[in-house]
């Protein structure tokens, strides 16, 4: 027989789930988290999750969801001042220390292939709802950059959030680089600044 969730039992649960799976897909990933380790800490069965989620995937979409106006903050203190190679610079760092000091966006960058598989399964439009809170912002800065003349027009700005990214992977790459890691950090986003600069 089915268990009947009161509405405050249903908002505890989902809470639950969601703080369990956001600290679980951070450590361990999409395959290697189980229902029951989801489960367990809001005390329902594993056929219960059903009531609140479709899939695993389901729920890490709505993490991702969650946690997007988080990285947004970190952005956009770098995203209110105008284009400069200074303002770029700022950029890169708010999003090196998303890679430092977020391990569920960590996680999500260097594995890409937990995205594709919550693409498959809830839609690759349904995840694209939840970029706009992350890229769309970013896109309109550059863009907005190129129309003022500050920054290089002839590259659409979808590639320069590429660029701006590599600096992301030095930080995710640091053991390559030995003690000398935030040297080049530094050297590196302020020549892809300077780069960028029209």
């Amino acid at each position: 027989m089915a268990v009947a969730f009161t509405a405050q039992d249903k908002a505890r649960i989902a809470a639950s789930l969601l703080d369990t799976a956001e600290e679980l897909f951070a450590t361990q990933g999409l395959k290697k988290t189980s229902l029951d380790e989801l489960v367990a800490p809001a005390g329902i069965a594993k056929g219960s999750f059903y009531a609140f989620y479709d899939s695993k995937e389901e729920l890490y979409k709505e993490v991702m969801i969650r946690r997007a106006p988080l990285m947004g903050k970190l952005l956009a203190a770098a995203l209110d001042r105008p284009p400069s190679a200074e303002a770029l610079v700022a950029l890169m760092r708010s999003m090196i220390e998303v890679l430092t000091t977020d391990p569920f966006y960590r996680r999500l960058i260097t594995r890409p292939d937990e995205l594709e598989a919550v693409a498959r399964r809830v839609g690759a439009e349904e995840v694209a709802r939840v970029t706009p809170h992350l890229l769309t912002p970013l896109i309109d800065y550059l863009a907005r950059g190129q129309a003022d003349g500050v920054i290089v027009a002839d590259v659409a700005p979808e590639v320069l959030v590429g660029v701006l990214r590599t600096a992301g992977l030095l930080v995710l790459n640091r053991d390559r680089f030995g003690p000398d890691h935030e040297q080049v950090v530094e050297a590196t986003i302020n020549a892809l600044a300077r780069g960028l600069i029209a």
